[in-house]
């Protein structure tokens, strides 16, 4: 459900002989809660070799737009990328860690859960 299926509504059909329609109903979407945000990364797992490229990728399952992404990995201070998808190129010691993706919808913020990211 998203806010652009916000409309007028109704039903028809035939009925014996006669083609009928119910009455029209106004719905009215206002917002849809942030919910089901997940991380996958690339190479699966999150275990990357020491100077490969890892990518990490944030989903939503349900939340009304526009929506505003940021990465953070623990002990880290500043995000890390602002985008759906984070690449982290040439990867080194320091990238091993647990990375979360945060979603705001402008009125709520929702976290991802922890994926630990390994460099071999």
């Amino acid at each position: 459900l998203q806010r652009n299926h916000s409309g007028r509504y109704h039903c028809g059909g035939w009925v014996p002989s006669y083609w009928s329609e119910s009455k029209r109903v106004t719905v009215t979407v206002h917002r849809v809660p942030l919910s089901g945000v997940s991380l996958s990364a690339q190479p699966p797992g999150g275990q990357v070799a020491l100077g490969d490229s890892l990518v990490l990728s944030c989903k939503v399952a349900a939340g009304t737009g526009p929506l505003s992404f940021s990465w953070h990995r623990e002990g880290s201070g500043a995000p890390l990328g602002t985008g759906p998808s984070l690449e982290l190129q040439h990867v080194g010691d320091n990238d091993s860690g647990q990375y979360r993706c945060w979603v705001s919808d402008g009125e709520s913020v929702a976290e991802s859960d922890p994926l630990n990211v390994t460099v071999l």
